[in-house]
């Protein structure tokens, strides 16, 4: 399993993100709308994943999607502002994966079908996957996806539109840092449910990166707190919209 994207929710517009990170020298782009959610986004292609900047565009949309990542999103924006959500994990197989976790005896979505229109024009599909939970302060599980395109003719496509350059396939994201208050108790649980491999005793792994689990030193909410970065011959840590970012 690979790390597909992380969701970090904004409080600008997704032209103000992607400029803001193009002042930076970081080449992001606006992404485009999710009509039925009233959301829309901008995104940072790195060589295997993404950043994908989410704001809502018209919140009475969002309210009425009753969609698990939408309902997250809006649960974080009012209880704390902007900042990581949760993580996505690109599979291959979500409809036996959507299986197994059911034979398990954990509760999910279902497969779910989504899409989005680009600024050109394009319709990109995909289907998502979520673990049914209660939205709260506790650490939201990752949630799946299986994207209509392969990843090559993803990526193909992205560079013909101008959505990956040349910089972006030198970036990789190595290390997504979680908070939480018990971080061998999350470790079990998400190696049980979707059988990752433990690296030590603070991480499991993904073909693509490390998912690090830290204990908290306050009481706020158990979210992803920072990512490390690498190939971009820069040494920073940018914070932006309330989320760190490591550039290694």
């Amino acid at each position: 399993m690979y790390l597909d994207h992380i969701v970090h929710s904004v409080t600008k517009k997704p032209q103000e993100v992607a400029e803001d990170w193009t002042e930076k020298g970081i080449h992001a782009v606006v992404g485009g709308q999710h009509t039925k959610w009233g959301t829309y986004n901008a995104l940072l292609y790195t060589k295997t994943s993404y950043i994908e900047w989410l704001a809502a565009e018209y919140e009475d949309v969002a309210k009425n999607a009753n969609h698990p990542l939408i309902n997250l999103i809006l649960h974080d924006l009012k209880k704390s502002g902007a900042g990581f959500n949760t993580i996505c994990i690109r599979t291959t197989t979500i409809d036996g994966l959507c299986i197994q976790l059911e034979e398990q005896g954990i509760k999910t979505s279902g497969v779910l079908h989504a899409e989005r229109k680009t600024t050109s024009g394009l319709v990109r599909k995909w289907k998502m996957l979520f673990v049914k939970e209660e939205i709260s302060d506790a650490l939201p599980l990752p949630f799946f996806i299986e994207w209509e395109e392969s990843d090559e003719d993803k990526y193909r496509l992205l560079q013909e539109d101008g959505t990956i350059e040349k910089s972006n396939l030198e970036l990789s994201i190595t290390a997504c840092e979680f908070q939480v208050r018990n971080p061998r108790e999350v470790m079990n649980k998400w190696k049980s449910y979707f059988q990752l491999i433990e690296h030590d005793e603070q991480t499991l792994l993904l073909e693509n990166t490390r998912l690090i689990f830290k204990q908290s030193t306050n009481n706020a909410k158990e979210r992803l707190a920072s990512i490390d970065i690498v190939g971009s011959n820069r040494q920073e840590e940018i914070i932006y919209e309330q989320a760190i970012y490591r550039f290694l």
